[in-house]
């Protein structure tokens, strides 16, 4: 079967890249961002470059958007900026899954009408929808350049999944230098996020020969540089290579979706609290394992960066990632081995966990 890669987001890539902002926005804009910009400075430098353009703020998103939160913000939104063409999301996943959400407008103005339409679970067009600029603060979620949000619900112990062809971004704006001031817990966890991404768009059903090529550079540039950065967080060399395999790793997986590593996160994050980069990635060399021999091709992909035993690559992944200071087994967290066994299988079963190429046989 022929290959077919698709990714519609135009990309600027590199320092100073946020300078361009006003020659990517059309009309009136709503900056969506999170409570520390302010302080940094980025709001003030968002307007000085939009001026009047900039019509709008949202400055107090928060990790992992929570329904409780964004119903409000998303009704309030509609009824303030409905005359914003464009949204700016300037900040990490969460930022940009929140844009994500408030660009796609429903018939009643009530944010619940989105709710129960991807509770449905099917395709819609929405009533109503503006057009996203996606800027990164952190190197991992790859948000910038792939439809989906994730959107939270803690009260009842459930997450959505937003995929809607106006949620593509139109442009993503990759500037290292907004990356310098990110501490080393999160540049790890996001960093450890790209990482997931790129090894589980390997690991996948829907992988090709050119999701492969973004994957495996990914993979090769985090492995060496996370480490790095992590001691050296002002080093300006290496905020734009994290920055850069982030970016591969979410060209990669825009295609491919994520799987097993990821769908077990969900769970761990909804409830055990731990945060996603950090979720989806401590399970990496037991899903390696699992993914190990279930596909010639794949594991020829695989063996190009960790060679061709099994045991050796699971060690080195484990001890990268306790390197990092990231503990690699459910124990760690808490979570007992009956309790490890019933996640992973109900995991499986998960729209992302059915991508994973040990579903079938699992």
């Amino acid at each position: 079967m022929p290959a077919r890669f698709h990714n519609p987001v135009a990309t600027v890539f590199g320092g100073g890249s946020l300078d361009h902002i006003a020659e990517l926005c059309e009309g009136k804009v709503a900056l969506v961002t999170f409570p520390e910009a302010a302080q940094l400075g980025l709001i003030d430098r968002v307007r000085n470059l939009l001026g009047e353009h900039l019509a709008y703020v949202i400055d107090d998103v928060q990790p992992n958007p929570d329904v409780a939160w964004l119903r409000d913000v998303h009704e309030r939104f509609w009824r303030e900026a409905a005359d914003c063409s464009t949204v700016f999301a300037l900040g990490g996943g969460s930022a940009i899954d929140t844009a994500k959400a408030l660009i796609v407008g429903t018939a009643s103005g009530h944010f619940d009408e989105l709710l129960d339409l991807l509770a449905a679970g099917k395709r819609f067009t929405p009533a109503r929808s503006k057009t996203l600029i996606a800027a990164p603060t952190t190197a991992g979620t790859g948000s910038e350049v792939t439809p989906w949000a994730t959107i939270w619900d803690a009260q009842q112990q459930k997450k959505y999944s937003l995929h809607l062809d106006c949620t593509w971004p139109k442009v993503a704006l990759i500037d290292p230098d907004l990356m310098l001031s990110v501490p080393a817990g999160v540049t790890v966890s996001t960093g450890l996020d790209a990482l997931s991404h790129a090894l589980e768009s390997i690991w996948n059903h829907n992988a090709n020969p050119i999701s492969d090529t973004f994957a495996l550079s990914a993979i090769e540039d985090i492995l060496d540089c996370l480490p790095r950065l992590q001691q050296d967080l002002s080093n300006r060399e290496l905020r734009s290579r994290m920055a850069l395999a982030a970016l591969k790793a979410g060209m990669a997986f825009s295609n491919t979706k994520t799987a097993l590593a990821h769908s077990i996160s969900y769970e761990m994050t909804l409830r055990h609290g731990l945060p996603h980069g950090i979720a989806c990635s401590f399970t990496l060399p037991l899903v390696l394992g699992l993914a190990w021999g279930r596909d010639a091709d794949r594991d020829r992909t695989l063996q190009r960066v960790f060679g061709h035993d099994l045991a050796g690559a699971q060690k080195r992944l484990r001890e990268f990632l306790h390197r990092l200071g990231v503990k690699t087994e459910f124990g760690d967290y808490g979570v007992t081995a009956a309790e490890a066994e019933a996640m992973i299988d109900f995991a499986m079963q998960g729209a992302r966990g059915r991508n994973f190429i040990g579903s079938q046989a699992a």
